[in-house]
């Protein structure tokens, strides 16, 4: 059974994830997920990763990742807020350059590690 996340994992969580994501490190960024976690976004399907906005597995993913930290301008976000829930956070975060607000809610499992995660997107 999942667990309520404290307030100050969500956090400790947040920021390492940002910074992360900040050093343009795809080992780093993908160290926060499990082997065969599934990633949802609408940008996914922009750019033809998949049809269905969906990757799943780490194989799967780094190459949108990879593809998105090498953008002009750079990839920089700037923490907002970070929300917990039973076994999932929401990362409220500025994409900083392309003027977006974005919610990124990732569902962790029992160690900690991303198993599913969902990007929403609006302009700022």
């Amino acid at each position: 059974m999942p667990a309520v996340i404290s307030p100050e994992h969500a956090e400790r969580f947040a920021q390492e994830w940002v910074a992360a994501w900040n050093s343009g490190d795809i080992e780093r960024i993908l160290s926060h997920y499990s082997d065969d976690f599934e990633m949802r976004s609408p940008l996914i399907a922009e750019r033809g990763f998949a049809a269905d906005g969906c990757l799943r597995g780490k194989d799967a993913v780094r190459p949108y990742w990879t593809a998105g930290l090498a953008a002009t301008p750079p990839i920089h976000f700037e923490l907002i807020g970070v929300h917990c829930g039973v076994g999932a956070i929401a990362i409220h975060y500025r994409s900083v350059g392309r003027d977006k607000l974005v919610l990124e809610c990732i569902e962790l499992d029992a160690d900690g590690m991303g198993i599913r995660a969902e990007a929403l997107y609006r302009d700022a």
